[in-house]
């Protein structure tokens, strides 16, 4: 009773946290980020309630009659920080169990070391090395499960986290009984990684508040001086700026630049990323990909700045046009995303739009949440169009990285295309799609 009511005051607290304060150059705001120790107890609070109220249900939805995790030293595990407390786990090879005991959820944790915060969520056993097969065996022959889950089997690494050397492990420990029931946790995976909880949301909306300031200061002239500043200057400033919050990101920021008359190269099908001795110059059009760490949720965030050339008061129209363009690509994402919706259906349907429209444009939106290409629905050129029977459908209350382009003759560019890179975080209500953040809707104009 007392541990819910501190998670209540704390949750409350962030809550209020989430007011904003002043940055040093005078503009763009960032977020309050909580103290380390809170940020643990609201995320063990999320975890009681998915473990609570929640797995048993998507266990039994799969066929899963018991969910072994097992973690590896300096091998996490992608699941791991989100079925159990997330903490560092270093012995050489801890499992997580869950069974369906039919009226409730046995959960197990064989460990080397037995952390004081896993005995909140689970029974804690520390067996020695030589007993832990032993152990393994009597757990799973007393409740007999049908199907055994483990982490392998899937497309996606969050969901293919099971080491060779652990399924030989197991296979031997479990014996020829229980061996042949093993079966791929990986739509279990994929549901449980895909739905995300009411009290998450104001927490996401943070990180991608520091990731939109962060980005905005970082194509302005606090960070960015024509024809002096380099690639790799504004690359590196983002990631200090990460580091000083004591954040981290995902992956590494990556810049594009568009210049006049000079056609940009490709990787696959995408702009080719600008390598960091390039100089910022005047005239260029500038993007950035960039994405945070905050609360094991992360961002994926991309965003379009211009640099005035002499003389220049204002963004040529074209490129104002070019942007345009790829704001209507996302309205017509946001007309086609609803709840049970197919990515695949989405796509065809959006891209029919464009074609009336006459744009040329891609579209590659993917899953956020607990990882940067998350888990869940996506919407990507790549895929078929008819879609495979392994696509899940959108969820209400899903976070999806709605990431695309547009391309663009521009006049004030001798009909040269520009293209158009944006990439927003967004949720899925019952009501359709909304914006954590106010989309950008003009350029960020470096002086």
């Amino acid at each position: 009773m007392k541990r819910n009511l501190r998670h209540s005051a704390i949750l409350l607290f962030a809550l209020v946290l989430t007011a904003y304060s002043q940055t040093p150059n005078g503009g763009a705001t960032l977020p309050k980020l909580l103290p380390l120790r809170e940020q643990q107890a609201v995320r063990e609070s999320w975890l009681k309630k998915r473990l609570d109220t929640m797995l048993l249900p998507m266990m039994r939805q799969q066929n899963v009659s018991m969910w072994i995790v097992t973690n590896e030293e300096f091998h996490a595990d992608p699941v791991t920080a989100y079925i159990a407390p997330p903490l560092p786990y270093v012995g050489r090879r801890d499992f997580f169990i869950f069974a369906d005991r039919g009226d409730k959820l046995d959960r197990i944790a064989i460990v080397r070391y037995p952390e004081e915060h896993l005995k909140y969520f689970f029974e804690v056993l520390n067996p020695p090395g030589s007993e832990i097969a032993a152990t393994l065996r009597r757990l799973v022959e007393e409740r007999n499960p049908k199907t055994i889950a483990l982490n392998m089997g899937g497309r996606r690494g969050a969901t293919d986290g099971l080491t060779h050397e652990a399924y030989k492990f197991l296979m031997e420990a479990v014996g020829p009984t229980y061996a042949p029931r093993f079966v791929s946790a990986a739509p279990l995976i994929v549901e449980y990684m895909d739905t995300r909880l009411p009290e998450e949301v104001e927490h996401y909306r943070t990180a991608v508040a520091v990731t939109d300031v962060l980005t905005q200061r970082a194509f302005s002239n606090e960070v960015i001086t024509p024809g002096k500043t380099t690639v790799g200057d504004v690359r590196w400033w983002f990631l200090q700026q990460v580091n000083n919050l004591g954040l981290d990101v995902w992956f590494q920021p990556d810049l594009r630049i568009q210049r006049h008359n000079r056609e940009p190269g490709k990787t696959q099908q995408f702009l080719s990323v600008t390598e960091e001795s390039a100089v910022i110059q005047r005239g260029d059009v500038i993007h950035i990909d960039c994405g945070v760490n905050y609360m094991g949720l992360s961002t994926d965030w991309q965003k379009m700045g211009y640099v005035l050339r002499q003389g220049e008061k204002d963004v040529p129209e074209g490129l104002k046009k070019a942007l345009a363009n790829t704001n209507r690509l996302q309205d017509a994402l946001f007309t086609h995303i609803k709840p049970g919706v197919r990515g695949h259906e989405i796509y065809d349907a959006a891209m029919a739009d464009m074609k009336k429209l006459g744009i040329e444009a891609m579209i590659y939106s993917h899953s956020v949440g607990n990882q940067g290409h998350a888990l869940g629905a996506s919407i990507d050129f790549r895929r078929s169009s008819a879609g495979t029977s392994l696509e899940p459908p959108f969820r209400e209350g899903s976070y999806t990285a709605i990431e695309l382009n547009t391309s663009t003759p521009v006049p004030e560019w001798n009909g040269q295309k520009v293209t158009i890179m944006m990439e927003d975080d967004a949720y899925l209500t019952k009501d359709g799609m909304k914006w954590f953040r106010p989309r950008q809707t003009s350029f960020y104009v470096i002086r």
